[in-house]
């Protein structure tokens, strides 16, 4: 697929990967359609990204907001080429500590957001037969980690929605395309549910020397450009999912070392 012109709608674009992806998708040359919960910060990213960005609020674990929101942006644009589903929000806490709320938090915003956007600009693309559905999962989404209980397991279910929606409609001319980045230096922690429900409110030392998220931009693009299906960015953290193809027990031990580490 080529980027120049496409219409591109990118959730979670207030900061970290997504802005990171907004402003990447502009200058290729790509229309750029913004979409988070804070105007002001969309605002910023929308203005380095020049004339071709375009801003719609959008909370994804509001049905009613991403039914509003998609009806807003067939309006105005008359349609998506390239759907990314990136807003999600993370977990620090151990399973025992953690509330139902929280966890049912993790799923709508990780998991039913993606889905439920999906479904919204899906028709449109099998219409015209083209479009490119794009959902940033991570590293998390292949191997379970500590206190992440919940986001693993949104992350896990969005890779297998992603593999059995690509198999449903790569025939019809859309492409689905899974991102699994690992450690990404980005605010992302800040944010993280505790147990209770609170923010964590502080930045984690993995994420801090992470990649910087234009490297996970430049990686999605050309990854759209080429018609591949999966992708994993990071460091060695990417080693352990090729690991757990052959030595599950050994990743086993390695993420117990890492709960033992961290309690």
């Amino acid at each position: 697929m080529q980027l120049d012109g496409q219409r591109v709608w990118i959730t979670g674009a207030s900061s970290g990967i997504g802005a990171s992806l907004a402003v990447a998708f502009s200058n290729a040359g790509a229309q750029v359609i913004l979409s988070a919960r804070r105007q002001p910060e969309l605002e910023q990213v929308a203005a380095r990204c020049g004339d071709t960005a375009d801003i719609q609020l959008l909370d994804v674990a509001d049905q009613a907001s991403v039914e509003s929101a998609a009806n807003a942006v067939q309006q105005r644009h008359g349609g998506v080429d390239i759907l990314v589903n990136n807003a999600g929000i993370t977990q620090r806490s151990k399973a025992i500590d953690t509330d139902m709320a929280v966890y049912r938090r993790l799923m709508e915003v990780n998991l039913f957001g993606t889905i439920a956007l999906t479904s919204a600009v899906l028709p449109g693309m099998l219409d015209r037969g083209s479009g490119q559905i794009v959902a940033i999962a991570s590293v998390a989404g292949k191997i379970g980690v500590p206190f992440r209980t919940g986001y693993c397991a949104a992350k896990h279910a969005v890779v297998g929605y992603c593999d059995a929606l690509r198999a449903e409609v790569q025939d019809q001319g859309v492409g689905v395309l899974v991102v699994c980045p690992g450690f990404v230096n980005t605010p992302l922690s800040y944010a993280a549910l505790q147990g209770d429900g609170k923010a964590h409110g502080a930045m984690d030392s993995d994420l801090a020397s992470g990649i910087a998220p234009e490297i996970v931009a430049d990686r999605t693009l050309r990854a759209i450009e080429r018609g591949q299906p999966e992708i994993l960015v990071g460091g060695k953290e990417i080693l352990g999912v090729q690991l757990k193809r052959v030595a599950p027990r050994l990743v086993n031990r390695v993420t117990r070392r890492i709960a033992r580490q961290r309690s």
